[in-house]
């Protein structure tokens, strides 16, 4: 893959992390921070850097866990 394609996937993930600190529902701040968990990891790969690839595996699985909890909860009222 050519290097500035992979310098514009961190790009992309950079401003998809940014907006998420726009999202005004938490169920919206989680399914953004799950996308810029996805580039990220997906930028990590590309890279071959195992610490953005795990870093962002844990932002993905919990941001993953809170989305299901709190529909879980939502459900329950």
């Amino acid at each position: 893959m050519n290097p500035l394609s992979i310098e514009w996937l961190g790009w992309i993930a950079t401003a998809v992390f940014v907006g998420s600190y726009l999202c005004r529902t938490s169920g919206g701040l989680r399914a953004v921070q799950m996308a810029g968990a996805v580039l990220w990891i997906a930028y990590g790969a590309l890279i071959s850097s195992m610490p953005v690839i795990a870093s962002n595996s844990l932002v993905l699985v919990a941001a993953a866990w809170t989305l299901l909890q709190s529909t879980r909860t939502e459900a329950r009222s």
